[in-house]
Formats: C-alpha cells, structure tokens, sequence
C-alpha cells in the first residue's frame, strides 16, 4: 500500500534530516517593506521582532520584489505561492506567501484564493501526556523553519494540517513534536542545541493526502536530536492510532523511548538520514489517523 505515496516528498525530508535551513537574509532585495496583514485570520509569528508577523526568520523583513510565507490557523494550508515555482528545487521552495509589490502592498499570485484553507482533515494528534505539547509545522514553500504553532492542550484533540495533491509541488506538511509542557513561542522558533526542542526536538512527523484519497502518516526520530542527544531518552512517545484498524495499513507504528533512542516499535520500519528510525502509516480513503502522544 505504500507504493505511490507522495511519500517522495516524505522521504527528501528524512533523507535530508531537518529541511529547517533558513534563507540567509542577504539573499532578499532591499527596498520598501511590506506590513503583516493583522486582519484576516493568519498567525502572526513573533510580530515583535523585523519579520513583523511573517512566517520568516526574527532578522527579516518582508520587502519588495520578494515573496513572503504566513501562518494559517491549525488545520489549514497557506494557499498562496509563486505561480511559476512548480517544482521542490531551490530557491523556487523558497517562494511561498503574498507577493511584496515595489510600492509596499501585497498581492494575491493566485487572485481566485483565499490566504488559507482547510486541509484534508484525516490527520489528529491525541495528548495524553499530561501536559500541552507543541507541534510545530515547517514553512513550506518558504525557509522550511518550524515556525508554524499547533498547542495541543492536555487531554485534548486538535486537527493539523494535511495538504492533498493541490498543494505545492505536491509536497507533504512537516511537523516537529515538542517535549510536553514547551510552549508554541519558544518550540516554534529557531533555538540552540542548549535544548530539546524546536529544530531539536525528539521527533518529526508528516502526513499527505495522494490522488486516490489515501493518507500517509509518518513519525520518526529526528535526527537532528539523535546528533546532540544519542544518550538522552524522551520522557514522552508518540504511536499512531486507527479508527478503524482495518482500514489502516502499517500498524504498529510506535515511538516509545523506553526501549532506547532511535527504537521504533513497528511492522515495518525504515531508516533515513543520520541513520533515525521511522515508520508511516497509511489510512485508507475514508478512514482518519492519530498521533497519540504518552508519556512514558
């Protein structure tokens, strides 16, 4: 069941460990800047620091000639992107959000969208750690940083975003799984390897939707967290759930940490870059899937 997954996309992000490499801010022209559009639903990331609300790095600006990723709500896609920008090739995956015109306003590439829209919807994350946990999506298209919140509250269930095949490039959505009890400001946004979480947190994930309405799960250790912390376990896990069992294939599919760093519990796992162990799951057209995140 896992041959035609857009699992391609899925791969690269684990074939390359964290695709989180931010632009060097040089590379973007100088020139007026445009304003964060504060009334219309996005996610305001750090609007305090120069990106002023822009899914970017603290120390950039959005300016003319360029284009400028967002934050969506949980759940949903950003829905606007470089036209012309077909293809998972830099910097062309760099050309994600509103297009910052030479007079300092911001323009639509597509004129028909919204700024955001409603994933697939078959993707939810289950806490039951104890604690609200913090998944944090990447920018893409954009500098593929996790800088996009999902607080899922303790005890609670929260939907993240799933793209189908209309999405860029047909690419996958990339989350990053946060130790419980770290919050979206501090999990979502670029760190240092002091701690365990943002670009070095425990886990990764990513979930797309194929052309045959099939929906590909993926969790995995981050292998970035793996090269600081190889003799550090996670005092939480994460397992995939089904429903509907029999409409997910690739069960079991469990983190637990408890049987050492980078052990998956599965019936098939895989081995991507820096030698960090995964597994996906795939559900079914019609069926749903969760993470669960456990503390252990």
């Amino acid at each position: 069941m896992l041959s035609g997954i857009s699992l391609q996309n899925v791969a690269l992000f684990l074939a390359v460990g964290s695709l989180s490499v931010a632009a060097d801010p040089a590379d973007f022209k100088r020139g007026n800047t445009c304003s964060f559009p504060t009334n219309d639903g996005l996610v305001s990331i750090t609007p305090n620091e120069q990106n002023g609300g822009w899914a970017m790095n603290t120390n950039q600006q959005c300016t003319s000639g360029n284009y400028c990723p967002y934050a969506c709500p949980s759940g949903q896609l950003m829905a606007q992107w470089d036209t012309s920008a077909t293809s998972y090739t830099y910097p062309e995956s760099q050309y994600g959000g509103l297009h910052c015109n030479d007079d300092g306003t911001v323009s639509k590439p597509f004129s028909n969208k919204g700024y955001c829209y409603d994933g697939k919807g078959t993707v939810k994350v289950n806490n039951n750690a104890g604690s609200d946990v913090a998944f944090c999506q990447t920018v893409l298209p954009g500098n593929e940083a996790m800088l996009i919140p999902t607080n899922i509250g303790s005890g609670s269930t929260e939907t993240i975003a799933v793209p189908g095949t209309e999405y860029w490039a047909q690419t996958a959505a990339h989350y990053y799984i946060n130790p419980p009890g770290v919050s979206t400001s501090d999990a979502c946004a670029w760190g240092t390897s002091s701690n365990t979480y943002g670009n070095w947190a425990p886990y990764v994930a990513g979930a797309n939707m194929d052309g045959s309405q099939n929906t590909f799960v993926k969790i995995g250790w981050n292998p970035v967290y793996l090269s600081a912390y190889s003799n550090t376990k996670p005092n939480f896990g994460i397992r995939i759930t089904c429903d509907d069992e029999s409409k997910c294939n690739g069960l079991q599919c469990e983190i637990d940490p408890s049987n050492g760093v980078n052990s998956v519990n599965a019936s098939s796992s895989q081995t991507g870059s820096g030698s960090a162990k995964y597994c996906v799951v795939t559900a079914e057209q019609g069926s749903t899937a969760k993470i669960e995140v456990f503390r252990v």
